[in-house]
């Protein structure tokens, strides 16, 4: 029914609405605390324990904070944990996975010409890679290699790129940016629920029964981390890419997804250095301007040729209604010519070069696959063609409506 595609389009938003509220408390504290964590100054006047202090203005009022390197003789009467913002942020990282990845796996996640497999098994090679990927880095960390703390970061390096090249030999180039993002971040918020967290809870459980707690547990809750904090900056840009088909739909997109893992580093590594007081390395931004000019040139470099689809080729089958409804004909029509001068493959409209979010319109299997999307973009709402740059009437956006309501067992055709 046509009322679900309404309902679940506001599901989706909902649920993305969330998911950025979330990342927003959760990223935004954890680079407070790093900040913090690097500005400590040790002084010799601090009490026994204490690693560093630091005085911050804010709000037109002092702060003191003290940092304790393991924990305080006894147990303070309120504690705050900082964890729910991570796992918020994941499970409704996971909830918009689920309705717009997997609810839409025909269109979002399954490219028949990179692999042809069916909706569970897509589904189940996606979550299964997100479960093996943390399984993978947690062995690393624990490994005599992750007494190297930059030996083991350039092996995360190797895994996320090989990830990276795999994503894309898997699903859509949108749904590959993507899951690198949610492979990353499913790494972070692992980090938070099975090492730091519980790592911190025993040195709370230590002091309460009044033994001395273990320094390694703090140290490995930092060195875990220490790894979120180089790969936050990276999972922003893949969770936005989505509405940059030049990033994940050209030919060399997991080239230049290794190379936002290195403008991660190098940005994050400005910050880092800047709040320890080590200085300014101002070449950091100069190298993240040449690495990202890189990628801005890879976006333009042609693949192999690849051969020109069939104007017959066959409509996926959970969209043969579409192209088979009565009301397709003129729908079509209408598509054809408001739509498609830039959904091509080779856009005529002046200053269009790549067919928008890599959507194009122009044979009847492509317009039957984006049945749903050009009902609510063109139909229910007026969000295309910006600014009506086409001039579609309303009666168009009527028959647009009308098409995918009466190919969905509506029968609103006024």
């Amino acid at each position: 029914m046509y009322e679900f595609a309404i309902a679940w389009e506001w599901l989706a938003f909902a649920v993305r609405w969330l998911h950025v509220i979330t990342a927003i408390a959760w990223i935004g504290s954890s680079f407070y605390f790093v900040a913090l964590d690097l500005g400590l100054v040790k002084r010799d006047h601090l009490p026994e324990g204490v690693y560093g202090e630091e005085w911050q203005v804010h709000g037109g009022g002092f702060y003191h904070m003290q940092k304790y390197l393991v924990a305080p003789a006894t147990m303070p009467e309120h504690l705050t944990w900082f964890k729910w913002e991570s796992y918020a942020t994941w499970l409704s990282g996971f909830a918009m996975l689920c309705v717009v990845y997997y609810g839409g796996a025909d269109l979002f996640l399954i490219d028949r010409h990179v692999l042809d497999v069916s909706q569970p098994v897509a589904i189940l090679i996606s979550m299964a890679s997100l479960t093996v990927g943390w399984l993978f880095y947690d062995t690393l960390c624990k490994s005599p290699i992750g007494k190297s703390t930059w030996g083991l970061m350039i092996l995360l390096y190797v895994l996320l790129v090989l990830m990276a090249w795999g994503y894309t030999h898997l699903f859509t180039g949108r749904a590959a940016f993507l899951h690198l993002g949610a492979f990353t971040a499913t790494i972070m918020s692992a980090n938070v629920f099975f090492i730091i967290i519980p790592n911190q809870k025993i040195v709370v459980a230590d002091l309460v029964a009044g033994r001395t707690p273990d320094p390694k547990l703090g140290l490995q809750a930092k060195q875990r981390s220490l790894h979120n904090n180089y790969l936050t900056l990276p999972v922003i840009f893949f969770m936005l890419s989505n509405h940059y088909p030049l990033a994940f739909a050209t030919y060399f997109n997991w080239i230049i997804a290794a190379l936002v893992f290195l403008m991660g580093v190098t940005i994050r590594h400005w910050f880092n250095t800047t709040h320890a007081r080590k200085g300014t390395p101002h070449w950091t931004w100069a190298l993240t301007a040449i690495i990202f000019v890189v990628i801005m040139w890879l976006s333009t470099r042609p693949g192999p040729e690849q051969a020109a689809q069939d104007e017959n080729t066959a409509v996926a089958p959970a969209f043969q209604e579409f192209a088979a409804d009565a009301h397709f004909g003129a729908a079509r029509d209408v598509i054809l010519s408001r739509c498609s001068m830039c959904h091509a493959a080779e856009p005529a409209y002046e200053g269009i070069n790549r067919p928008p979010k890599n959507v194009m319109l122009e044979t009847d299997a492509e317009i039957a696959s984006h049945a749903r999307e050009i009902y609510i973009q063109a139909g229910r709402s007026h969000a295309m063609p910006p600014g009506n740059v086409t001039d579609v009437t309303p009666d168009e956006r009527k028959l647009l409506t009308a098409w995918y309501e009466s190919a969905t067992g509506g029968s609103k055709t006024e």
